[in-house]
């Protein structure tokens, strides 16, 4: 039998501190979400008493502000940690796809924001997946769109899926509109990924056989398709 080789104790160093890492920012993630329900008694509170609106004004960008910082450290918590998938035969991927454009949005422009458009090809979008990860990687996309939009609005993006023409079935999802990339991601990016947000969904994606590649101004996705 061929003997194990001993890990370099740099390599041991880098998982301690990458541990270590991850356990700060998930705690800071709940000390940001704290805050945000201390931020949100205070604003019912300036709406009560009538305050003035550059004072509602503040406290409601402070809040978005602890909402984006939470959302981000939730996406490289997620980015971190494994793929475990509980994938259910016969899930409609066209279900998850209008999630997505629904609460993907949601959370990055506010409950009062429209879905993005959706052109989803009649025929069923039917395969082996996981729901509950897949909508996560859909919404950290349509994150990464409106993101990305740059200075168009979150209504120019825009989400078309089809069945693909080829000898095997598969999904193509796309998001349109996004801003024209002018650089490459750096050497230091998630696994070559401009955000956590990009890395996790291409996890997902490639946990089910898929992939995931940004154009210049839009996103694709290939998925198998059961049938």
């Amino acid at each position: 039998m061929k003997p194990a080789l001993a890990k370099a104790p740099e390599a041991n160093a880098l998982e301690d501190l990458g541990r270590a890492t991850l356990r700060i920012v998930h705690d800071l993630k709940n000390q940001l979400n704290g805050l945000k329900l201390y931020a949100t008694y205070l604003r019912k509170r300036l709406d009560r008493e009538d305050r003035s609106l550059e004072e509602r004004e503040t406290l409601g960008k402070l809040i978005a502000g602890l909402d984006r910082a939470a959302r981000d450290m939730t996406a490289l918590v997620r980015y971190a940690q494994p793929i475990e998938l509980r994938a259910q035969p016969r899930t409609d991927l066209s279900n998850i796809i209008l999630g997505a454009a629904r609460e993907g949005v949601q959370r990055v422009s506010g409950p009062l924001s429209e879905p993005l458009a959706c052109d989803l090809e009649a025929a069923p979008l039917i395969g082996t997946f996981d729901p509950v990860l897949l909508a996560e990687a859909f919404n950290a996309l349509t994150h990464e769109a409106i993101v990305n939009a740059g200075s168009k609005q979150a209504g120019a993006i825009s989400i078309r899926a089809r069945r693909s023409r080829g000898s095997s079935p598969a999904a193509l999802v796309e998001w349109h509109g996004l801003r024209p990339r002018v650089q490459a991601p750096a050497a230091h990016s998630f696994d070559g990924y401009h955000s956590a947000y990009a890395a996790f969904a291409a996890k997902v994606i490639a946990a089910h056989g898929g992939t995931l590649e940004f154009a210049n101004e839009s996103i694709h996705i290939s998925l198998p398709l059961s049938e």
